[in-house]
């Protein structure tokens, strides 16, 4: 299933959706309610329920459910991430590009790099980027899998990891490459609407082998990222593995599994986003993440 967290008819309170073909939305929670069926009315509430809630949801869409058009809705954020997990440097030519104009190590790191993204920095699908004059002129981008987590995961072994999976969707990691502070990341990484999330959540099992996954991101139509997830340094199985050696992943939090190469700062010159740049992050089978970048001063 597409997982959908979205508005309509005026009104702002989220519903979930599941998306049917390409261009059309069935409210589940309206059709839980037809049916006398108990569901979350939320996607954070679907995932923490576990498997009995998903095959619920899989049912109530069988047959010929009632449908909207997807362009008469406003997509949110599929949900709002307990704790987003950034991987740094996890593509091999993006280690090379970040050495290059980042000034970060030269050598392939031998164990992943972490670091976090509050949830108040994620913003959805067609929401706004915020470019602030007054704390970065170096606002970059960065198209990434998000892996969602759907069972609890402590001291997880590689091999059992992706069982652990829910989904998985798009992060747009974006930066201010000029807000690091003596090499820590979060401000740089984790300021509001610094993690755009969508469109939607693609259940694990339509995607049985997301290390084959092309991804690329564009900026006012123009081509910027262009890889595939199997150039990934660290596989998500060895991700969900090494954070819950020591940390607790739970239902509906986040891991962004990396940025490959093509970032502004890695451009001759480089090239960073303004207010009026359009950034459209796509990864096959989940679909694009679009966001306007504004002015916020």
């Amino acid at each position: 299933m597409h997982l959908l967290t979205y508005c309509a008819d005026g009104d702002d309170t989220p519903r979930l959706g599941a998306r049917i073909g390409t261009d059309r939305v069935a409210d589940l929670t309206a059709l839980a309610t037809a049916a006398g069926a108990g569901l979350p009315s939320d996607l954070l509430g679907l995932i923490r329920a576990g498997a009995p809630a998903l095959a619920t949801a899989r049912e109530l869409l069988t047959g010929t459910p009632d449908t909207r058009p997807l362009a008469e809705v406003s997509l949110r954020a599929p949900l709002r991430p307990g704790k987003i997990i950034g991987i740094g440097l996890n593509y091999v030519e993006h280690v090379a590009e970040s050495h290059r104009s980042l000034d970060t190590e030269r050598e392939l790191p031998d164990r992943p790099v972490l670091f976090g993204k509050p949830a108040t920095a994620v913003t959805g699908p067609g929401q706004p980027i915020l470019h602030n004059a007054d704390l970065t002129k170096q606002l970059d981008w960065e198209c990434e899998l998000a892996v969602v987590i759907g069972e609890p995961a402590y001291r997880v072994a590689e091999q059992d990891a992706l069982r652990h999976v829910f989904g998985y969707s798009i992060v747009n990691d974006i930066s201010a490459r000029d807000q690091r502070r003596s090499g820590q990341w979060f401000f740089s990484k984790g300021q509001d609407s610094y993690a755009p999330f969508g469109p939607g959540v693609v259940t694990a099992d339509e995607i049985p082998d997301p290390q084959r996954l092309d991804l690329s991101l564009r900026v006012n139509g123009e081509l910027r990222q262009n890889s595939n997830t199997r150039y990934m340094l660290f596989g998500i199985a060895r991700l969900i593995a090494d954070i819950s050696s020591g940390m607790t992943l739970e239902p509906g939090d986040v891991i962004s599994t990396g940025s490959p190469s093509g970032v502004g700062a890695g451009m001759v010159p480089p090239q960073f986003l303004q207010p009026g740049d359009l950034v459209e992050a796509t990864i096959e089978r989940i679909g694009t993440l679009a966001n306007p970048v504004i002015d916020a001063r």
